[in-house]
């Protein structure tokens, strides 16, 4: 999967996720900068059906999800660190449309991220198809 990427930076937090899910997504990736936590999950089923309901092609997280076995059948490229089944709390804070750094990558709004089961590539400009 891949797309134009938009970013969202929280701490165990995922109503931010959730808002920016709820928005046309034009075929983009949302990039979730979790802070590389494990103790909850910041996207489970419900967020990436509504991924999918508003046409984002995938999400990547720094953190966890929930409900893998059924975002696995979902026409939504998803990645993360790893699965927690407890749900994230819903405070309302963190930030949205801001470059975050994790992996070693810096991924900003606008750039472009492509994405598939041995990693992820991030380039300032479209890719054209070889």
């Amino acid at each position: 999967f891949g797309g134009q990427l938009a970013t969202i930076k929280v701490i165990e937090d995922n109503t931010l996720v959730r808002a920016a899910l709820e928005t046309p997504g034009f075929g983009r990736v949302l990039v979730v900068d979790g802070g590389g936590s494990l103790r909850c999950a910041l996207v489970g089923d419900q967020l990436a059906s509504l991924g999918v309901k508003h046409g984002w092609a995938g999400i990547i997280v720094y953190g966890c999800i929930r409900d893998s076995q059924a975002i696995s059948g979902m026409p939504i490229g998803v990645q993360a660190l790893g699965t927690h089944p407890r749900k994230s709390i819903k405070k309302g804070e963190g930030a949205a449309d801001i470059p975050v750094t994790f992996a070693g990558i810096t991924f900003k709004p606008g750039a472009w991220l492509y994405a598939d089961d041995d990693g992820l590539v991030v380039t300032a400009n479209r890719m054209s198809p070889t």
